[in-house]
């Protein structure tokens, strides 16, 4: 039996776990921390400066038991902080990371001032809801095949204050007629699966996150080829499309968009990962 089970101290309880999750985790203190102020329902920092000598809270062991199973502290906790945002995700959706802030600043440079929004794959939404956010004028739709998905991103728009200016409907761009109905765009968002089916990734990735979300044929590229032409009729003149993609990705998906028709912009993650492309016609669309 762990010794935070009968120990009454959180300190040692912290440190005991830390121990634990240090075979499964690179971040086993900080997995630690964050999953006990959960237990507590108190902020980190208030765990770490308020609660260090008070009892340990039940449900903490169980906690750790998940992670130790590798199953990802976004989903234990059912949040994962984009953007300066809080975001509800659950295994519907894939867990927002980090680099795809690098889509959010490629996107709003290129189109500062946009006005009607498409993110395609929407997953949890951080993708669309952040540039809403961040553009009081934009109003946007999301687009995701998942149920699922869509249930956590139009929640996330309520939690965020967004549902007036967000639409979440089901659409999947494998299946014919999925932009009916839809308007133009003056800016397209889309993280699609890229990943190949084969790859060496973690089975905290592999084991939790949604497969539908994550790959995509044996070199990662089947979404890319079958969304990107279709960009082409719901984005407005000069209009703009910034695209995800793996950091091995630019050449093989720049040549994609450009057989598309699209002039193509790398833009770096913060780690200088190649990260994404943005897309648009150089004198307006081709008729």
């Amino acid at each position: 039996m762990p010794r935070w089970v009968t120990d009454l101290r959180i300190a040692q309880a912290l440190r005991d776990a830390t121990t634990q999750l240090a075979q499964v985790s690179d971040t086993a203190r900080l997995d630690a921390e964050v999953l006990m102020a959960v237990v507590l329902g108190v902020s980190r920092s208030d765990l770490l400066l308020r609660h260090m000598a008070a009892d340990v809270p039940g449900g903490f062991a169980e906690l750790v038991a998940r992670r130790m199973t590798q199953e990802p502290v976004a989903y234990i906790t059912g949040e994962q902080e984009f953007y300066g945002r809080p975001f509800r995700v659950n295994r519907d959706v894939l867990i927002p990371r980090g680099d795809s802030e690098a889509i959010v600043e490629a996107a709003l440079a290129a189109a500062p001032t946009p006005r009607r929004v498409l993110d395609c794959g929407t997953g949890s939404g951080a993708l669309l809801l952040t540039v809403l956010a961040e553009r009081p004028e934009a109003h946007g739709v999301g687009i995701d095949r998942s149920e699922g998905a869509l249930a956590v991103a139009q929640d996330n728009a309520v939690r965020l204050g967004l549902a007036d200016r967000a639409l979440m409907l089901r659409r999947d761009w494998d299946e014919q007629g999925w932009a009916e109905g839809l308007t133009q765009f003056d800016l397209i968002l889309a993280n699609p699966p890229y990943v190949e089916e084969n790859a060496d990734i973690s089975q905290s990735v592999r084991g939790f996150e949604p497969g539908g979300a994550l790959f995509a044929g044996p070199a990662g590229l089947d979404a890319y080829r079958v969304l990107l032409p279709q960009l082409v009729p719901v984005l407005a003149d000069k209009g703009i499309a910034v695209v995800e993609i793996g950091a091995a990705q630019a050449d093989l998906v720049g040549a994609i968009a450009r057989n598309a028709g699209f002039d193509v912009q790398l833009t770096r993650d913060l780690g200088g990962r190649p990260r994404a492309l943005t897309l648009r016609f150089g004198l307006g669309k081709a008729e």
